[in-house]
């Protein structure tokens, strides 16, 4: 099946029934999103957290995060916000934030097709973008 532009929608996560915990359960490292879907030039990425991440803004692009198990917690410079499972939060753009997980957490990103997961950073903590799993 292939959507208006000749684009195998399968290839894109459309169409078809994607169980997030199953796709979560086959990455081997902490934060290193990959794509499961994707819709218009936003992708969908699942992920695991642990421990804390780096300090990072994204200029030109707001982030959703959604957990689907865990606790997370995401620190602004100006105080900071928790997210348990089936909790939701977006993080605007050009705000400065850092994720944090005592123990594993298991998620659900939202954002636009390109974004660097460590902003405008480039440290040991930015990973490939664009790998599908």
């Amino acid at each position: 099946m292939t959507d208006k532009a000749g684009q195998a929608t399968a290839s894109r996560g459309q169409r078809m029934t994607i169980n997030l915990l199953d796709k979560i359960a086959r990455i081997d490292a902490h934060w290193q999103p990959r794509v499961v879907a994707e819709m218009n030039d936003y992708q969908f990425k699942v992920v695991k957290l642990e421990g804390d991440f780096v300090w990072h803004r994204h200029a030109d692009t707001d982030e959703t995060f959604i957990v689907l198990q865990g606790e997370l917690r995401i620190d602004f410079r100006d105080g900071s916000i928790e997210l348990r499972a089936g909790e939701m939060a977006v993080v605007p753009k050009g705000v400065e934030h850092k994720p944090y997980a005592a123990r594993e957490v298991r998620l659900l990103l939202i954002e636009p097709r390109g974004v660097v997961n460590t902003g405008e950073e480039i440290n040991e903590r930015t990973a490939d973008n664009d790998i599908w799993i």
